[in-house]
């Protein structure tokens, strides 16, 4: 299904006034609105490095006029506030849409307090599936002390809402939601050489994170930020670009024709796009939810909140309170369906009891897959069990219903059927000699034309024996006044209807135990039913848990094997140099000739 959301310009999603951060709602009416998976690209960095110029091209817009950042003027302060949203039909993965992001830059001096940056740095990390931070020049220590907000996270963020004292230590938790990092570096101009050789832009990034030796105050400082890069982020990309332009064309960058550029920027900004596009994957929470639009716009929320009320984001207390919200909305969603079915499939009243209680369990099942489909962390199945009440609740209620049903409709039934009798009653027409017999074999016939007649429901019996109980004295009046009847016939006539009586009770207490046991039964499958489906999705849950923990487990062991790689490197390379010094020592000292 394409997307309906076709934003002719950037919106602000969250605006910062005065230091204060303020979602907007009309952006999150746009969020609310886009059902598919989204794909989101934010972009941070100091301010005019270009950021804004970078989320155009991935927009695929080529001039300035519909710039994500507030101001198109050109000047040394900062121009985007907060944080911006563009949303399109993601052009490289049908049936998603692309969120750009692009952030008020960094480090402006006028505002004095870099708190708020900090916020946004955290944010445009929390909300994001891939994570771009721009910055102008070479890697070195001048770039990484700007990258301070990194080492900043584990106070800004945290992934449990219980955590230990071992968190900041143990990144896994760190790991499994942070997004991939890339480092685009603007008016590159160092040659990419290592020991004389030619490196990639990757391999440069992976240089450049390398940690020193030593537990001294300066070293530290130096491995900091480094650090938490190399542990944080699972996966890391470096892009370089040339100067685009010459230096006075500069300040109008966005208004150039793309003629106007340096070929090779135009190239490397092309590689650039190509790989955000190709390789962002769809934002995802922890055990493989899927973030749509709503829930994007849940998270804003959320994060927000937490920030405004002097409270840190907690990525898990985020997914909990948006799976509250959806396992509310996937109760409400399965009980529709179940509604819907049941009005389109149940003519009431039905045959048996047992007919109502198998198109329940089969649109129960429906029902159930519904919720299933559309919850998620269902701690304790709170959820699950609002529904079967919920679900318990309406079979009780249709199962009043049809009684109800078939009671009016046996009732209607009977009067049209048996009045007639009791009307010749009254006008004596049995009231002579050999009458009651006459009355027996009239109130036979009416009988079976009564059972004769279809789809009388569950009531048939119990609402005709109910009738003919309050009929009872009649019959009883015809038998003591037909003159032709001996005293003995009565008697024997008393008892055949005393035997009829008893029966038609046992036969009703029958009945009732019959359906008691239906409904047992019923209830029974339907908890069959509902274990049988969250064992399976249980099972899919702890997959993808299993899966999420090993690559986590992966990534770890693979920094650690970095780091060993590295300080084994070192210690060769120190041994190396200490082999040398001491030849150069030896072949310094003069030879003892003791001729």
């Amino acid at each position: 299904m394409a997307s309906e959301i076709h934003m002719p310009a950037p919106k602000c999603l969250i605006e910062n006034i005065n230091g204060q951060l303020l979602v907007n709602p009309e952006a999150l009416k746009i969020l609310s609105a886009i059902k598919q998976p989204v794909v989101v690209v934010a972009i941070v960095g100091l301010y005019r490095t270009g950021k804004s110029y970078l989320l155009n091209k991935l927009a695929g817009e080529n001039k300035g006029n519909t710039k994500i950042s507030v101001c198109t003027k050109c000047t040394v302060q900062s121009n985007t506030k907060g944080i911006w949203m563009w949303c399109m039909p993601h052009p490289k993965k049908p049936d998603h849409t692309l969120v750009l992001l692009d952030t008020e830059g960094l480090g402006d001096v006028e505002k004095g307090d870099n708190q708020n940056d900090s916020w946004i740095f955290a944010l445009a990390i929390l909300l994001r599936s891939t994570f771009v931070y721009n910055s102008i020049g070479a890697i070195n220590q001048h770039a990484m002390d700007q990258l301070h907000y990194v080492t900043e996270l584990t106070h800004r963020i945290r992934a449990k809402s219980s955590p230990d004292k071992h968190e900041v230590q143990d990144s896994a938790n760190f790991v499994s939601f942070f997004p991939d990092f890339v480092w685009t570096l603007r008016d590159f101009s160092l040659e990419l050489e290592a020991d004389g050789q030619s490196i990639t832009t990757d391999e440069y990034l992976e240089n450049s994170l390398k940690l020193k030796q030593g537990n001294d105050k300066k070293t530290k400082n130096f491995n900091e930020p480094r650090l938490c890069i190399r542990k944080f982020f699972p996966e890391k990309k470096c892009f370089i670009f040339d100067r685009p332009a010459y230096r006075k064309y500069l300040i109008h960058l966005e208004q150039l024709q793309e003629e106007d550029l340096n070929p090779e920027f135009r190239e490397q900004v092309a590689d650039f796009c190509f790989y955000i596009l190709s390789h962002s994957k769809a934002k995802t929470l922890s055990g493989g939810i899927i973030v749509n639009g709503p829930r994007l716009e849940s998270l804003v929320l959320t994060y927000v909140n937490s920030i405004s009320s002097g409270d840190l984001p907690c990525m898990e207390s985020a997914v909990l309170a948006l799976a509250e919200i959806e396992n509310l909305a996937a109760v409400q969603k399965a009980i529709a369906h179940y509604d819907q079915q049941m009005g389109q499939k149940l003519k009431l009243p039905t045959e048996t009891l047992q007919e109502l209680l198998d198109l329940h369990r089969a649109t129960e099942k429906e029902a159930i897959e519904v919720f299933m489909k559309n919850s998620f962390k269902d701690v304790d199945q709170v959820f699950q069990k609002k529904l079967e009440d919920k679900l318990e609740a309406k079979l009780d209620d249709f199962c009043k219903q049809n009684m109800k049903a078939s009671s009016d409709y046996c009732m209607a039934l009977i009067q049209d059927i048996f009045h007639p009798l009791y009307e010749d009653v009254k006008q004596g027409k049995f009231s002579k000699p050999g009458g009651y017999y006459l009355f027996i074999k009239k109130m036979n016939e009416l009988k079976n034309k009564y059972h004769q007649v279809p789809r009388k429901g569950v009531q048939t019996g119990e609402t005709l024996s109910k009738y003919l109980d309050s009929k009872d004295g009649v019959a009883d009046a015809l038998l003591q006044t037909d003159h032709l009847l001996t005293e003995k016939e009565r008697e024997i006539e008393v008892k055949r209807i005393k035997s009829e009586a008893a029966e038609a009770a046992k036969k009703m207490l029958e009945e009732m135990q019959k359906k008691n046991e239906q409904m047992m039964r019923a209830k029974e499958a339907s908890y069959q039913e509902r274990l049988k489906q969250l064992t399976k999705k249980m099972e899919k849950e702890r997959a993808q848990l299993i899966a999420d923990q090993e690559r986590v487990l992966a990534l770890k062991l693979e920094e650690q094997g970095r780091l060993l790689r590295e300080g084994f490197q070192k210690e060769s390379m120190k041994l190396q140099e200490e082999i040398v010094a001491l030849r150069k020592k030896q072949e310094e000292s003069p030879s003892c000739n003791i001729l």
